[in-house]
């Protein structure tokens, strides 16, 4: 029997987890849309199809968020605080319009929780979050970049001699396909995180065993929660991540969307949870950099790069107050 406590972390995860979906849609279809590739509803129409099919395909991510972090039993306000932290930053973020992390922003706030609740740092895994997710989130930004640069470099090789219609022709038609990829990886590493939190506090509600992996009702409630916020669209961040950062056509478009798809999946496979949106953004870069680097809006990139340095130590202190506040009322 669930207690209140419970039920409520659960339906907070949930929500956090919708608001993934809209807020990082634009990750997945921004460019596609931009370059006319898709259509704004058939492009959410896929995203949300593939961000389903990704979420239920592994849970490797999620084993780390819900046993790789913290090394002592956490009450479930505490980790209901984490999931409202985390909450704030993306609705404050999408608000603003500007790209920042989902998983920066629940990891970051988790950890901020766990300090306040222990009254120190001793029991956050320093090894695990440095290694597992602090050094993935940093090198993972970069190697989306320079994959981007280096595709786009070889469809330039291997395209010299097309028109720019063909050119526009084809590859509108494989940014179909790379738009389907992102949106899938995006659910295969992005909604994982959320499976973790409430493993981490089922686990700690004592409703399941240590080692017993992530139940198959919550991939699915997670997969679909993220299907339905992608659902609705995250224009603001779409405008940027379309436009904003780059001018794109489309097989600049397909070189990125490529290019992030392939790093996302390889570090879901790690399971380390990375920031897909950094990812993205960085193979945009890349791509529309490829060319020629004054193509890169570097002044709203460095806006973008602004809000991922603040995004882990501000959802540290809005985690950790979250969890305050909360200690004054249970």
């Amino acid at each position: 029997m669930l207690s209140g406590i419970l039920a409520c972390v659960i339906a907070f995860a949930l929500i956090f987890e919708f608001i993934n979906g809209f807020h990082d849609t634009a990750n997945a279809i921004a460019t596609s849309v931009y370059t006319r590739a898709l259509t704004p509803k058939k492009a959410i129409l896929l995203a949300a199809a593939m961000n389903l099919v990704g979420a239920l395909v592994s849970e490797k991510v999620a084993m780390t968020i819900s046993t790789g972090l913290v090394d002592v039993e956490l009450e479930q306000f505490v980790i209901l605080g984490a999931l409202i932290g985390a909450i704030i930053w993306n609705l404050f973020t999408w608000w603003k319009g500007i790209p920042s992390s989902s998983s920066h922003a629940l990891i970051g706030s988790l950890i901020g929780a766990t300090i306040v609740y222990t009254a120190g740092a001793e029991h956050i895994l320093w090894n695990g979050v440095v290694h597992k997710v602090i050094i993935p989130l940093i090198t993972s930004p970069f190697i989306g970049l320079f994959i981007g640069l280096g595709f786009m470099k070889l469809l330039f090789l291997l395209c010299a001699n097309w028109s720019q219609a063909k050119a526009n022709r084809i590859f509108s038609k494989l940014q179909i396909f790379s738009a389907a990829l992102v949106a899938f990886s995006h659910g295969n590493n992005d909604a994982q995180k959320t499976m973790g939190i409430i493993t981490l506090a089922l686990i700690t509600g004592g409703m399941l065993e240590q080692d017993s992996g992530v139940p198959l009702w919550v991939k699915a409630a997670c997969a679909c929660m993220m299907a339905m916020g992608t659902s609705l669209g995250g224009w603001k961040i779409m405008q940027t991540m379309g436009g904003g950062v780059t001018k794109l056509q489309p097989a600049s478009g397909f070189a990125a969307q490529t290019a992030s798809a392939l790093v996302i999946e390889s570090m879901s496979f790690l399971g380390a949870p990375i920031s897909t949106t950094q990812v993205i953004t960085t193979s945009v870069m890349g791509a529309g950099s490829a060319k020629r680097i004054s193509a890169v809006k570097w002044g709203i990139a460095q806006n973008i790069i602004i809000a991922w340095i603040v995004t882990l130590p501000v959802t540290m202190v809005l985690g950790g107050a979250s969890v305050w506040v909360l200690q004054l009322f249970i």
